[in-house]
């Protein structure tokens, strides 16, 4: 009940009707969304925006009947920066080019390829859509803790980024990796205690059962030619052609099966560890290429960092002995090694679609899970 009475408190023009001040977070985020509200609402009570033709392609340098309708679609886009794509101007020219990259740099889209079939569905979404969005995610902000902790990590899932902020002030900004649609990433939060360098991957149960165990029961050298082993609870290494593979991936299978440490590991040289229920954790990758994708919802749930080092360096800054170099070493080693952090680290991973900053221009993002889509549905319809 709660949190719909929360989306009624900031419908805007009811909001002075009804007592909801209390539930008014004192994140700046919500402020810079509401801000970005009111634009919006104005951008719909000045007619809202034009539809871009599905079909339409135009770069810069070219001339063309659509470039007056994007001029006027990324007008609303700018806000009060409008004023250098304003107009009817056929000629796609450098200040147009600019703000469309803009655009798509904002809305997480592939830049500097000029009008782009996906750029243009972006574009297309109506007015309506837009703030209804933006309301969505300001009501988050009345999920999330009202103070965060000077210190802490925070993993925006939908836009593939990772933050570290420091006293306050963002100290590291990555790209990430997520979970794709049907091993989705969860949101909540919890504290990083340890670094692991060179860790092992121990194959969690699902992929034990579907992918690897079939395999293994038929070629019991499988495992080997991909740097696995079976270990008992012991840590004793297992034959695999003595495991009953057909009982893997359940809860009385009494191996464990874990790729070593090496350049074949799916974790790659560096683990973060938080722990928690759902086994999910942040860690380096083996495929570095993933990260030129502007959609990155790949994994089985967990979350890939574009800079494992850089990260590892700085959460063991305090830790004596610790420096890049001695990290790298390790690494290199083989030889799994848990490093605990000196203080806990507060780590949320939250699911915000819409972001905006101090002026309210807004950075939207896709619903990769449909996280959006239901709360729409189940609260706007009923309004």
């Amino acid at each position: 009940m709660k949190l719909h009475l929360g989306l009624m408190a900031v419908l805007g023009e009811r909001e002075s009707s009804l007592p909801f001040s209390e539930f008014k977070p004192a994140h700046e985020q919500y402020a810079y969304l509401k801000k970005a509200l009111a634009n919006y609402r104005n951008v719909k009570k000045n007619g809202g925006w034009p539809a871009i033709p599905a079909n339409a392609r135009v770069s810069k340098g070219e001339s063309s009947d659509v470039v007056p309708l994007l001029r006027q679609r990324l007008a609303a886009f700018l806000l009060k920066d409008s004023t250098k794509v304003e107009g009817n101007d056929r000629a796609f020219d450098d200040e147009l080019a600019m703000a469309l990259k803009r655009y798509q740099e904002q809305n997480g889209l592939k830049s500097g390829a000029g009008l782009t079939s996906e750029t243009i569905k972006s574009m297309n979404i109506p007015v309506d859509d837009r703030i209804r969005q933006i309301i969505i995610n300001m009501e988050r902000w009345r999920w999330i803790p009202q103070k965060f902790e000077p210190n802490y990590l925070i993993v925006n899932i939908p836009e593939y980024s990772l933050r570290v902020y420091e006293a306050g002030k963002e100290k590291m900004k990555m790209d990430v990796v997520v979970g794709k649609e049907l091993h989705e990433t969860p949101v909540f939060n919890d504290r990083m205690e340890h670094v692991v360098l060179s860790p092992y991957w121990n194959i969690p149960p699902g992929i034990l059962k579907n992918e690897i165990a079939p395999v293994a029961a038929r070629n019991p050298a499988y495992l080997a030619s991909r740097d696995m082993e079976v270990v008992d609870d012991k840590g004793n290494t297992v034959d695999p052609s003595s495991v009953n593979w057909s009982a893997a991936g359940t809860t009385g299978f009494p191996y464990i099966v874990r790729r070593k440490p090496g350049p074949q590991n799916d974790l790659g040289g560096v683990k973060f560890i938080f722990p928690n229920s759902m086994n999910i954790y942040l860690h380096d990758t083996p495929h570095g290429e993933i990260f030129n994708l502007a959609k990155r919802d790949f994994s089985h749930g967990c979350v890939r960092v574009e800079k494992p080092i850089d990260l590892a360096v700085y959460l063991l800054r305090d830790v004596p002995g610790w420096d890049r170099s001695k990290i790298e070493s390790q690494i290199a080693t083989r030889q799994e090694k848990y490093v605990p952090l000196k203080e806990k680290l507060p780590v949320y991973l939250v699911y915000f679609t819409a972001v905006a900053d101090a002026e309210g221009h807004v950075r939207f993002y896709d619903d990769i899970y449909g996280h959006d889509k239901k709360l729409k549905a189940m609260y706007f319809n009923k309004l």
